[in-house]
């Protein structure tokens, strides 16, 4: 059968769960057509997206083309065309930014729609209920072609624009954790027919890439400097300037650390800004985006990985961060928030430690516990492992995600 693979951006960094979901779908037989929105401009890409990359279905947001195919789709099945494009308009009026967004995919998705036609398409999956998943809606008007799609974190908690008409016409909805399962049930008025739909999927790892290091058992030595690891955009989400304020705790405690962050993003100049008023700059090291390869190697030197996410002002929120999998995969104890799915993933006391979001005192003195008992942490860091190993391991949650698709070309 042949997917075609709607998402925002492509090559985003960020991203790992959707390349490597695509990586490992293939690996089990399924062709996989990419059809991004909007093509990410980056200088730093993983290596396993550049033959991705290659064969991806890039277009511009206007081209004769894309107008042409509309023309196809307004002459040909003129009622079909305007009904789509009538219910994103309508239903995404309110929110700019949805508004907005509709407006630049609609011409765009019928391009798609006779390409993915023309392909033999079987089946469309989007990554994120937001524009991916509306220009699967609309791709899905035009052809027929059944859809499915992913739904992550703030794409459903800051705007649930569309959502119950996505979810309606949709063949099946994969929320990433039971939390957003509940969230998308609250906003389908936990309609019975939505329901039937939502097969939860956690996203996964390769836990065979993302494993512990020969070495890791000396980062259990008592006394030792205690190296802390923080992998995400800096984004206010990410909720980095509580750790940054709870690094200020534990350096008045006189505990030795060290902490790194890995990433780029809006809030890097305000989180530098801030490590420097407080004296932290031999404490803290800020490494920009980095390759897996990297990222696998920074994991093998850290003794603990803190994911301190908080909701923002404009209502993002995390769904499971993928690096806490990537850590506990590499036997690494985590420390992270309360909040969304990430209790489906880390059971707090024992596979990781959860803490309140945006509590840098608890995150200090969670962080103090760690560097006083690195016994618990070798018991965490093992005990991660075996929940990776057992429900978010990344070959196993692709077949189940290749299972659905199949199982709609069978009926």
């Amino acid at each position: 059968m042949s997917v075609a693979y709607i998402m925002s951006r492509f090559p985003k960094l960020t991203e790992t769960f959707i390349l490597y979901e695509i990586v490992a779908l293939e690996e089990q037989g399924l062709d996989v057509v990419l059809y991004p929105l909007w093509r990410e401009q980056t200088t730093v890409i993983h290596p396993e997206a550049a033959p991705l990359v290659e064969r991806a279905n890039y277009t511009p947001t206007l081209s004769w083309d894309i107008i042409k195919a509309s023309l196809h789709y307004l002459g040909r099945h003129p009622r079909r065309y305007l009904s789509a494009v009538w219910t994103l308009l309508r239903r995404n009026w309110g929110s700019l930014r949805y508004f907005l967004g509709a407006l630049a995919i609609i011409p765009k998705s019928a391009l798609f729609a006779r390409r993915m036609t023309a392909e033999g398409v079987t089946h469309i999956h989007a990554h994120f209920a937001s524009h991916p998943a509306a220009a699967a809606f609309f791709i899905h008007r035009l052809t027929g072609i059944p859809y499915s799609f992913t739904a992550h974190g703030s794409d459903i908690h800051r705007e649930k624009r569309m959502l119950p008409e996505k979810v309606a016409e949709a063949d099946f909805v994969v929320p990433i954790s039971s939390f957003n399962r509940e969230v998308i049930m609250n906003a389908c008025g936990f309609d019975d027919a939505a329901a039937g739909k939502m097969v939860v999927i956690h996203c996964g790892v390769d836990s065979s890439y993302f494993r512990p290091q020969p070495n890791h058992n000396g980062r259990y030595a008592e006394g030792k400097t205690l190296n802390l690891i923080c992998v995400g955009t800096l984004h206010e989400v990410k909720g980095q300037s509580y750790l940054l304020e709870a690094c200020r705790l534990l350096y008045q405690r006189d505990i030795p650390f060290n902490c790194r962050f890995v990433g780029s993003g809006p809030d890097e100049a305000a989180l530098k800004k801030q490590t420097a008023e407080n004296g932290l700059e031999k404490k803290v090291h800020f490494l920009g985006r980095r390759p897996r390869d990297e990222v696998v190697q920074l994991l093998g030197e850290a003794d603990v990985l803190v994911a301190p996410s908080v909701p923002s002002r404009d209502g993002r929120r995390e769904g499971i961060p993928v690096v806490l999998m990537e850590a506990m995969a590499c036997g690494l104890p985590v420390v992270a928030s309360r909040l969304s799915g990430i209790p489906e993933l880390v059971e707090d006391g024992r596979s990781g430690l959860l803490v309140p979001p945006g509590d840098p005192e608890a995150l200090a003195d969670t962080l103090a516990r760690l560097y006083h008992e690195p016994e618990t942490r070798q018991d965490m860091g093992q005990a991660g492992r075996d929940v990776i190993l057992q429900t978010f391991d990344l070959h196993t949650n692709a077949a189940r995600l290749a299972g659905r698709f199949q199982m709609r070309v069978l009926v």
